[in-house]
């Protein structure tokens, strides 16, 4: 069987458009988004509130679909895949981590590390061997018998990111991962991320907080629906882009 060629890309839009209906009136939400992300990139995207960041998360995360340009994730087009395929790779190929960390609360740490994996078939045998091994990559290799309700926030979140983790997604999806914590507990969550990006992680972050400029690769600025602009952290170069309304 010939090898399958690595695309370019973990991730790329061109002139990515979602426009919603309102009863007669169309309502523009992305103008044309052209978005590639580096295999191993650590992503920030920031936005005020109506720039379209939740839209793009969505499309991100294959829970929307865009109403006009391409979408290839992994270099897979996926704007025309039906539900069921959508389905599929998202559990596959997107690890999600969310703001109110989304654990089931009648699960123990092991179980929830799990999910994952039981959604794509894996033997129990190799989902434990798995789901210890990440537990122990995110330093919770001594909670996999606990409960989420007999966790901190910041081991709630450990267990979200080991979680994201089992599938070896193409990119992780982080939805304000530190939103519902302490400024310290914050702290030592995107440390844990920026580990896991020395590792080779791909990481895209959707986040309203400036103060997390720096810790990004680049950052991507939502303005009106486009990309107004755009900060190349580790070379210390800014592009801004025209913005039409």
């Amino acid at each position: 069987m010939p090898d399958i060629p690595v695309a370019k890309y973990a991730l790329s839009m061109e002139n990515l458009l979602k426009t919603y209906h309102a009863g007669e009136f169309d309502v523009p939400v992305l103008k044309g988004i052209n978005l590639h992300v580096n295999r191993g990139e650590f992503l920030g995207i920031m936005g005020s509130s109506g720039s379209g960041k939740s839209t793009l998360l969505n499309i991100l995360g294959l829970l929307d679909k865009p109403t006009g340009g391409t979408y290839l994730l992994d270099g897979q087009r996926v704007e025309t895949m039906d539900d069921a395929m959508l389905t599929e790779l998202r559990n596959i190929k997107i690890g999600f981590i969310f703001q109110a960390f989304n654990l089931f609360p009648h699960l123990t740490v092991e179980e929830n590390i799990e999910v994952p994996m039981v959604y794509a078939g894996v033997a129990k045998k190799i989902r434990k061997k798995i789901a210890r091994e990440n537990a122990e990559r995110v330093k919770l290799a001594h909670r996999l018998d606990h409960r989420p309700t007999q966790l901190s926030g910041g081991e709630m979140q450990r267990v979200a990111i080991a979680r994201s983790l089992v599938n070896k997604p193409t990119f992780l999806l982080a939805d304000e991962p530190t939103g519902n914590l302490d400024e310290k507990t914050g702290d030592e969550i995107m440390e844990l991320f920026h580990e896991l990006h020395r590792q080779g992680v791909t990481i895209v972050m959707v986040t309203h907080n400036p103060t997390y400029e720096q810790h990004y690769d680049r950052v991507i600025y939502l303005r009106n629906g486009q990309v107004g602009k755009e900060i190349d952290v580790k070379n210390g170069k800014i592009t801004e882009f025209e913005v039409k309304q």
